[in-house]
């Protein structure tokens, strides 16, 4: 019999937004209860039950990790993250009867709710246990094989760009690979490898524990969730946006300043993203969409608001890969500052096809919410009645 192999051992390996979101919901919303649910968007090699009963070993170990002390100690060292929060994070457990994984035909099925900030931190964690326990079934050598020689072709193509012509801003790109990543061990080794071979052009990751253990900056502000709250948190729905948004700048107060703009679509954003928070706000994620149309739209909006875009910074985020990277440099590098958070491209493209998971915030106090993206395949919502309206409201097609 096979000795356990937890995919899990720190409660810190973990995207930064997730504890930033968590942060501003504990302080403004503690009482929201909350429902998450798990999607597989793509069709995997087997299904993905077959994983059940090594998940659930794994949910169960995830349910007795606690945060340790150092790990709370460089939390700490971080200055947007408040005391009484780390306190929280310091009684911090994972109740195992707030989630439930089992299996629907061949659907693997996965739904955490409960308090939400008891459940949202389960997301992150269920995702990356889930990969992990479906690529350990392939080839390991093979893969990491493949994986090594691509990560040099990569490394060669962004070298390429330092004998190129210098630009106003430079190329700036950042680990977003956590939660579909091949193993936990080779992102470790992916980031590492960036971290020692491009420093000039590798800048950060989202990943907290390697952040602290590499010595790099850890990136990331908010996601969908966090807005999505949003919707039913008794604000009038047309300005569920303006509400969040103001919540985070006087939570942060000029910290972790990037707006995410594709709940609702970036035409709807830009109409609730305003002079005052166009200059509150450092600069903007797209996560859907063509990201020419919408740097170009993001470029307009400031210039029609009388803010120089070189003040602003364009962050792109959606299924990157070095090649789209390199394309929208050229394209805006010497327009407005840029940054790109790179993830299944860097942390599981070992010649294996990965899987499209997600697991997304589907209600909150009862209440459906929903996510219309400027990528169709990638609006998400339980609801066809709410999804409707929340388009009328919006004057979304």
């Amino acid at each position: 019999m096979t000795a356990f192999q937890p995919v899990v051992t720190s409660l810190l390996d973990n995207d930064l937004y997730k504890f930033t979101m968590w942060q501003a919901l504990l302080h403004r919303h503690p009482q929201t209860v909350a429902e998450y649910e798990f999607v597989c968007r793509s069709q995997p090699q087997f299904p993905l039950t077959a994983l059940l009963p090594q998940l659930q070993q794994q949910l169960d170990h995830l349910c007795s990790l606690r945060f340790r002390e150092d790990e709370l100690d460089y939390l700490c060292s971080l200055r947007f993250i408040k005391p009484d929060f780390v306190d929280f994070l310091r009684l911090f457990q994972f109740q195992r009867r707030f989630i439930r994984a089992w299996a629907e035909g061949d659907r693997l099925r996965i739904r955490a709710c409960g308090p939400q900030v008891h459940v949202m931190d389960f997301e992150i964690h269920v995702l990356a246990t889930v990969n992990e326990l479906y690529f350990r079934r392939f080839d390991l050598e093979a893969a990491l094989a493949t994986g090594r020689q691509r990560l040099r072709d990569k490394i060669d193509l962004l070298r390429a760009v330092d004998v190129a012509p210098a630009r106003t801003h430079p190329l700036e790109f950042f680990d977003f690979g956590l939660r579909r990543r091949f193993s936990g061990a080779w992102q470790r080794e992916v980031v590492t490898t960036l971290r020692d071979e491009v420093p000039e052009f590798f800048k950060g990751t989202s990943n907290v524990l390697l952040a602290r253990d590499l010595g790099l900056v850890p990136i990331g502000t908010m996601a969908h969730e966090y807005l999505q709250t949003y919707q039913a948190l008794g604000v009038r729905l047309r300005d569920f946006q303006r509400a969040a948004l103001e919540d985070w700048v006087q939570e942060y107060r000029g910290d972790l300043g990037t707006a995410l703009t594709d709940v609702v679509g970036m035409d709807a954003f830009l109409a609730d993203f305003d002079l005052y928070f166009a200059k509150l706000f450092d600069g903007l994620r797209q996560d859907s969409g063509d990201p020419v149309a919408w740097g170009e739209k993001a470029i307009a909006h400031y210039r029609q608001l009388r803010i120089d875009p070189h003040t602003k910074r364009l962050v792109f985020s959606d299924a990157l890969d070095t090649p789209t990277v390199l394309r929208l440099y050229d394209t805006f590098a010497d327009r407005a500052p840029t940054g790109f958070g790179i993830g299944t491209h860097l942390t599981n493209d070992v010649g294996l096809q990965p899987i499209n998971i997600v697991m997304k915030l589907v209600a909150a106090n009862g209440q459906p919410v929903a996510k219309i993206s400027d990528t169709p395949g990638k609006t998400l919502s339980q609801d066809a009645t709410f999804l409707a309206y929340l388009r009328q409201v919006f004057h979304i097609a």
